[in-house]
């Protein structure tokens, strides 16, 4: 059985599971997030606690109890304490400012970039080269921080461009006559 599968998620107080026949939905203070349960997987609550046990004896069974269990521990996370990403705009002249629902980007182009919000993502500019994406669950929080590092992608030579706040460039020599 898969190792993961077998760990308990825990659901904290002011978050609400509610299991129906083919889906489990999570309510919290961040917001309610909703996943299509499979047929493979039979889910357990027991007071505060949600347990993942394959429906069967096949492998793939074994594979999405863990799989479940994970996505199923993100979304309670999430309507909890929520998910965060950071971006840092490295360059001369790169600025970014959150206006409500909108990332207006100067990133060296000769027009602003402008990046609209999927709805329930927060997105917020501490200082101008700092931009902060966060949400509930944690694949749109991931996604919308790929798409907006995607608009310029730390360049190899002098590393300029859109980069996680926790990634290392590693810089390229250039090149000698």
């Amino acid at each position: 059985m898969s190792r993961v599968g077998k760990m308990p998620i825990a659901v904290p107080q002011g978050v609400d599971v509610a299991i129906t026949a083919d889906q489990i939905t999570v309510k919290g203070g961040n917001g309610t997030l909703s996943r299509a349960l499979s047929a493979l997987v039979s889910v357990k609550k027991d007071g505060a606690t949600l347990t993942f046990v394959p429906a069967n004896e096949s492998a793939e069974a074994d594979a999405m109890s863990g799989t479940m269990r994970a996505l199923v521990a993100n979304m309670v996370n999430g309507v909890g304490k929520g998910f965060e990403r950071k971006l840092t705009l490295v360059g001369v002249g790169f600025r970014a400012q959150a206006q409500g629902q909108k990332l207006n980007l100067q990133i060296g182009f000769s027009h602003p970039v402008v990046k609209d919000m999927p709805a329930g993502i927060k997105v917020a500019t501490p200082t101008q080269t700092e931009i902060v994406i966060s949400g509930p669950d944690r694949q749109v929080v991931g996604q919308v921080a790929a798409e907006v590092r995607a608009f310029r992608p730390p360049e190899p030579y002098k590393g300029k461009g859109i980069r996680y706040a926790e990634e290392r460039v590693v810089l390229k020599e250039t090149k000698k006559k």
